[in-house]
């Protein structure tokens, strides 16, 4: 299931995310009041964890504002005084996932490092959250969270001295490395529970199988052949693979990005 952000109410989706609010509608945001009075137990915060929970737990398939309502022990009639509905929701919910993952990464000890960093924080992210791949980065919620995500690799990237016609599809291919291999690791992971069958169960099966009706496979397809028994990662174990192929990805646009003297650093 793909779900795009920013199908909520522009205005409150983005005063939301920001914060950005007077005193009285901040008062509104986090008591769901317009008037003076007792401000109730519900806070945006404590929503917006409430749902990360659920999804993390149960996934996007199942999160409902019901369903935070519940985690939260209120109504999902209480909830909406803070947040419109599911829509503003998922959208707060993708931002404050991103939130503290460094704003800074330090790059006297080379661009390439920096990068690495960068990715391999991200990659955790994913992994923590995977729903988070099911959130489409087609159009980026434009939270402040998010948004940091980003400005750190650019401050690394400009480090690096790339000229505007590299920059923009660096970045694009960067995120694409890291989210792509994200995807393939936590669909791995789910796979032997949606299936009933473990990583090693399947491959086993269908190589003695591909052996019987293919024996000729090794003539017909060489350089597949050769590329299976080039890795020295299991593909039983679906995430340190996917994480090889994106250290190795990361490495080979590296390469070929980046300056000789930082090229050569580790």
């Amino acid at each position: 299931m793909t779900l795009y952000g920013g199908q909520g109410d522009p205005a409150r989706t983005m005063a939301l995310l920001w914060r950005a609010h007077s005193p009285a509608a901040e008062d509104r945001t986090r008591t769901g009041r317009t008037a003076p009075g007792p401000k109730q137990g519900l806070t945006v915060d404590a929503i917006i964890e409430a749902a990360i929970a659920v999804a993390d737990a149960d996934g996007m398939d199942r999160l409902s504002m019901r369903a935070v309502g519940e985690r939260l022990g209120t109504s999902a009639m209480a909830l909406y005084t803070y947040v419109p509905s599911k829509r503003e929701l998922v959208d707060l919910m993708y931002d404050h996932a991103h939130a503290g993952l460094p704003d800074v990464y330090r790059v006297d000890g080379g661009v390439r490092p920096a990068v690495l960093a960068w990715a391999d924080d991200l990659w955790g992210r994913y992994l923590r959250h995977p729903w988070l791949l099911q959130v489409s980065y087609a159009r980026p919620v434009l939270g402040p969270h998010e948004q940091a995500v980003l400005e750190s690799l650019l401050a690394v990237l400009d480090a690096a001295g790339l000229p505007p016609r590299k920059l923009r599809p660096a970045v694009s291919a960067l995120f694409h490395l890291v989210r792509g291999a994200a995807q393939t690791a936590t669909e791995g992971l789910a796979a032997a529970s949606a299936t009933g069958t473990s990583d090693q169960q399947w491959w086993t099966e269908r190589s003695a199988l591909l052996a019987r009706l293919a024996p000729d496979f090794a003539q017909r397809f060489p350089h597949s052949t050769a590329l299976a028994g080039s890795s020295s990662t299991s593909h039983y174990d679906p995430v340190r693979l996917a994480k090889d192929a994106l250290d190795g990805g990361l490495h080979l646009l590296l390469d070929g990005l980046l300056p000789a003297a930082d090229t050569s650093a580790a």
